[in-house]
């Protein structure tokens, strides 16, 4: 049930790829302005992902969901009145935090109702819903932009009602259930106080390089539909198919990949093999960009995606302990979020200033290092648990 909410959540999801292109086409702001004004949005990650892990080890995970999805359907609908930098660039940042408090929480809960033995694929499981939804809303959101940005505000408003209230008819009645049986434990043993993850050095450090790898992958949000549009001269309509294709592949492959890796791959190694991809599919992208390199390129970087993203969160559950899962989610959301605030400026001066080639290049040799650092990083941080780079699926203590 919640990867169906985070289904039909995200179906609506044709915002954020499409910003770009709206910003520079529909309200013709410069590049550079455009990248300023997407930063907003990452200001507003950080704000939301910190802000969410902290309510989350307040008042549950079931609140901070509930509210994040009602909330966000005015905010939504708001966004098309707002046509100046500074305009857009707040109601953005106010939408950003609302809806990014949904992560941490919702990584939680996905920790709360998972089996341990299961807990990876349970992340896969959501990221499916994801990529599915992914797949739907940029495809739909490439024909209603061609037709009036407008839509796809109010599409993203829809799916966030029909999600909120999806997620609240069902969980209500099993939160009260789970939070009884939690205070029947708590009161029966003591309850161990657990460090802040601010303190955890190791997992800053590893932080740090989450960031660095999603300051490379979210050019597929911010220069990468760009490069599509000025560069390669796609339609809209086109943009928004490899979109849709990239979210039907996950949903096609992550489930077998995944099981894959658990068979077969260390968390180390993963991690290093999908960093290394999501670095070649970019860097490829300077040396042609016809439509067959573009989908070969789009293959690369989902297939890159699956032997990456999902492992970061296990990573983080299983360094975190029982009751500050929360606080070590929104930190962890923090680097994707600090990222988004430095992807759309820097890609788009860098791709304004000394074009994309650069930009491709730059991004896949930035990434190649950052696999590496993982490979070492990743069996460092976690060996104190005795989980040192060691075959999937863990235990979770």
């Amino acid at each position: 049930m919640l990867a169906l909410v985070m289904l039909i959540n995200r179906a609506g999801s044709m915002v954020l790829p499409f910003l770009g292109v709206y910003m520079t086409n529909h309200l013709h702001f410069s590049i550079e302005n455009s990248g300023i004004v997407l930063s907003f949005f990452g200001i507003g990650s950080v704000i939301g992902s910190w802000l969410g892990g902290l309510i989350t080890d307040k008042i549950g995970e079931y609140w901070v969901q509930s509210l994040s999805l009602l909330l966000s359907v005015p905010l939504f609908c708001l966004i098309p009145f707002f046509t100046t930098e500074a305009g857009l660039a707040g109601i953005i940042l106010a939408q950003s935090i609302v809806s990014e408090t949904f992560r941490p929480a919702n990584s939680v809960a996905i920790t709360k109702y998972a089996k341990p033995e299961n807990i990876t694929r349970a992340f896969s499981l959501n990221r499916m819903a994801v990529n599915l939804g992914f797949s739907i809303g940029p495809a739909l959101g490439g024909i209603l932009s061609a037709i009036s940005y407008e839509f796809l505000f109010y599409s993203n408003a829809l799916a966030a009602l029909l999600a909120g209230l999806m997620y609240i008819w069902f969980f209500r009645a099993r939160t009260r259930l789970a939070k009884q049986q939690a205070k029947n434990v708590k009161e029966a043993i003591a309850v161990k106080k657990e460090s802040s993850p601010y303190r955890d050095h190791k997992f800053l450090i590893y932080c740090v390089f989450c960031m660095m790898f999603s300051i490379c992958f979210f050019q597929l949000f911010s220069t990468l539909t760009i490069f599509y549009k000025d560069t390669a001269h796609l339609s809209q309509q086109n943009i928004g198919y490899i979109l849709g294709y990239s979210g039907f592949l996950i949903v096609l492959l992550e489930m077998g990949l995944v099981q894959l890796a658990e068979k077969y791959f260390t968390l180390a190694f993963t991690m290093l093999i999908g960093t290394f991809l999501c670095g070649v599919s970019y860097a490829m992208l300077a040396l042609d960009y016809s439509m067959v390199v573009l989908l070969v390129s789009m293959t690369l970087l989902c297939i890159g995606e699956i032997w990456t993203l999902p492992f970061m969160s296990t990573i983080t559950a299983l360094r975190s302990g029982e009751n500050n899962k929360g606080a070590y989610m929104g930190l962890n959301g923090m680097s994707f979020s600090i990222a988004f605030i430095i992807t759309p400026y820097i890609g788009t001066m860098i791709a304004d200033k000394l074009g994309f080639n650069v930009l491709w290049i730059g991004t896949g040799v930035l990434a190649i290092g950052i696999a590496i650092g993982f490979y070492f990083i990743i069996p460092w941080m976690l060996k104190d648990k005795n989980k040192m780079d060691g075959k999937l699926p863990l235990e979770i203590d």
